[in-house]
């Protein structure tokens, strides 16, 4: 039995947000998006998610204006770079050990630090260099640590491998 997509007897605005992104695949579409990825087949690919719900995610995420759509892909509008720290906090939280362990860590550095080095973000959001709290735009994503064979071997995978500055498209 298909479960609804609304909460319209909650009144409640996490249950608002989550008619929003809180469709299976929608979070890790935005994780995929904020890291770079913008190409419909790299997202498939990358993913694993069946095409039709891969559609439907993008054009939901775009009707709602997190997503704008050009002719390159998918790209995080302004409006999304509010769901940053939400998705933030819950990496953090997966990486924190109460979860299944194993897996990449991604380090988030500011980038353009005016306390100069790039010193790794807190786990909520904030640079120990400057004390500011910078937005995606902003941030270079390290992987760390990991399995000692990657669990994927895409070509999104592999650019995922090395440092990046967030928001920037990958190749």
């Amino acid at each position: 039995m298909p479960l609804g997509q609304g909460y319209p007897l909650q009144d409640c605005s996490i249950a608002r947000a989550l008619e929003v992104v809180g469709d299976r695949w929608t979070l890790l579409v935005l994780r995929d998006c904020f890291l770079g990825v913008h190409r419909f087949a790299d997202l498939v690919a990358h993913l694993d998610v069946p095409r039709a719900v891969l559609s439907d995610r993008l054009a939901r995420l775009v009707e709602a204006g997190i997503l704008e759509r050009d002719a390159a892909g998918y790209r995080v509008s302004e409006a999304a770079t509010a769901l940053w720290p939400a998705l933030r906090a819950l990496a953090a939280w997966g990486e924190s050990g109460q979860q299944a362990t194993g897996g990449t860590v991604r380090r988030f550095a500011h980038a353009d630090c005016p306390a100069g080095g790039e010193p790794d973000t807190t786990t909520d959001g904030r640079c120990p260099g400057c004390g500011g709290v910078p937005g995606p735009a902003d941030l270079l994503v390290r992987p760390e640590g990991g399995p000692d064979v990657p669990h994927r071997d895409d070509p999104v995978s592999r650019s995922l491998r090395v440092p990046h500055r967030m928001l920037t498209p990958l190749p």
